[in-house]
């Protein structure tokens, strides 16, 4: 199924120019398309619509230690929850940890790298608030975090 998400601002990349009131349309794991709300609502007539307060943009990458928890689910579950959907092989350093990582969708990577939203490239996106408290993340196109 087709969803949109849409925000008040959407962010190409955290650098960009936003675009107000809008969107990114998400087809399984690939973003189908960004602009407006208005747009995207009329080039997909029926997607089911997730709106979020605050500025929708690409999902970061940890670049630290992964939080400390209980276990390497909720280690990896804890950088979702702070908008990340990618961490460094560094501190994904167990065996656990890269299947807890891989059950996830998250990205074990060598190195940081910029991100961006990307026509057809896997929806990694999250939102935040005017705080920077991430209120959703979608990880190759699932919703795996949403605050409350």
């Amino acid at each position: 199924m087709l969803t949109i998400h849409a925000a008040e601002q959407v962010r190409y990349t955290w650098d960009s120019e936003p675009i107000e009131d809008g969107a990114v349309a998400v087809q399984g794991i690939r973003v189908a398309a960004v602009g407006t709300l208005a747009e995207l609502t009329e080039r997909f007539p029926g997607a089911r619509i997730r709106r979020w307060p605050g500025v929708l943009g690409p999902a970061h990458v940890h670049e630290g230690p992964l939080p400390e928890a209980p276990s390497p689910r909720e280690r990896v579950h804890e950088v979702l929850k702070r908008g990340a959907v990618a961490v460094l092989a560094e501190y994904a350093d167990t065996p656990e940890l890269r299947a807890a990582a891989q059950r996830n969708d998250v990205v074990v990577l060598e190195r940081a790298r910029p991100v961006a939203i990307v026509d057809v490239g896997r929806a990694d996106l999250a939102v935040f608030d005017a705080g920077g408290a991430c209120i959703a993340t979608v990880c190759a196109g699932r919703l795996v975090h949403r605050r409350r």
